[in-house]
């Protein structure tokens, strides 16, 4: 066993190609000599920018492992050793201002709303630093409201990034903190038009079910007792329209292994009017899917991807389409409607078929 320590950065071969996703990135090195410092150690020299404790709690959470195996920060890497970590990516210390296009639905000295597209985060969180709303609003301006902090300029409220629709954004700092009040006394009436599997056997009903994080998977919402961390969600919904299944489509899983296990949703469609009385996380998707009618294109909550040869559907069918609030200077009631996207139309017009 070599007793140089400072040899120790000469032994590995060199990194492999780093894979960036929405939130983190994948590091692995291939060991080519025993070594003496310990893991954590080893790490802190591999990726500067996290710091011992930071690479420690990695360890701790099973993100760092070595040939396949988790380990303790106390392990010395050994010639012939698999390291691979899962870590944030890199902080960055200013927000990028991006050309991404804004469809503007209303705008005056104090707030602005837009219809957000699909594929688009609101803000940077989770070492998403670039291609967010929040850089397109900073392009776009530069009078934006600064209550949330410098990285959610302006922002309100926000949508899931496949979710559409429209979003109010706060320029003055007077104008965020009335409408953020509206938002938490629940004065603000948000409508959302979804496309489910299935037709409920209830045309309209409220569903009251709490929610909470999912016990198993960091990125989902479950229905889940009070005492168990739920908190309380109030969905109410209205069958707009009723569906069969047309000819020459196709339901596919989403490209997770976890989706194939779901069970096939419920065969015929329906284009739904949500309203939500609370504002819990994925709150709609949640509902519906829980009482067996999950949304199209949620793969993440037991929906299928709508296949018909040259279109394809594979987001959440899922649409802010109308919110009515009290404008926050004038006082005036306001009430503001974004369209359907077309992917949205095209599926209805597809579904409509038959």
């Amino acid at each position: 066993m070599s007793s140089v320590p400072e040899q120790d950065q000469l032994a590995e071969e060199a990194i492999q190609p780093v894979e960036e996703e929405s939130d983190v990135e994948h590091f692995h090195w291939r060991v080519t000599k025993n070594l003496t410092r310990r893991i954590d150690q080893y790490l802190v020299d591999r990726v500067g920018y996290l710091s011992r404790n930071g690479v420690q709690r990695l360890i701790d959470n099973g993100l760092v492992k070595v040939n396949g195996r988790v380990i303790k920060a106390s392990y010395r890497p050994r010639n012939g050793d698999e390291v691979e970590m899962v870590a944030p990516p890199e902080p960055v210390n200013e927000i990028v201002p991006e050309p991404i296009p804004l469809d503007i639905i209303y705008e005056d000295e104090y707030f602005l709303a837009l219809n957000k597209q699909a594929d688009l985060i609101v803000h940077p969180a989770r070492g998403r630093w670039h291609g967010t709303l929040v850089n397109g609003l900073v392009h776009y301006g530069k009078k934006w409201s600064t209550i949330n902090g410098e990285w959610r300029p302006g922002i309100l409220h926000r949508l899931d990034r496949n979710t559409t629709g429209v979003m109010l954004v706060a320029k003055a700092d007077e104008a965020h903190w009335r409408l953020a009040r509206q938002f938490e006394n629940r004065t603000i009436q948000k409508t959302y038009m979804a496309i489910i599997h299935g037709v409920p056997e209830l045309l309209a009903d409220v569903i009251d079910m709490p929610i909470g994080k999912d016990r198993f998977i960091r990125e989902k919402q479950a229905v889940r007792k009070i005492e168990n961390g739920g908190k309380a969600a109030i969905t109410k919904y209205e069958i707009q329209e009723i569906f069969d299944s047309p000819p020459g489509i196709t339901l596919d899983t989403g490209e997770h292994a976890a989706d194939r296990k779901n069970p096939a949703p419920p065969g015929r469609f329906s284009l739904v009017k949500l309203t939500p009385k609370t504002g819990r996380t994925h709150q709609l998707r949640v509902h519906m899917s829980h009482k067996g009618y999950p949304m199209v294109g949620d793969t993440m909550y037991h929906g299928r991807v709508v296949n018909a040869g040259d279109f394809r559907f594979d987001r959440q069918a899922l649409h802010a389409y109308e919110i009515t609030f009290t404008h926050p200077v004038t006082l005036q009631p306001m009430t503001l409607q974004a369209p359907l996207p077309p992917d949205f139309q095209n599926l209805m017009t597809l579904l409509r078929k038959n």
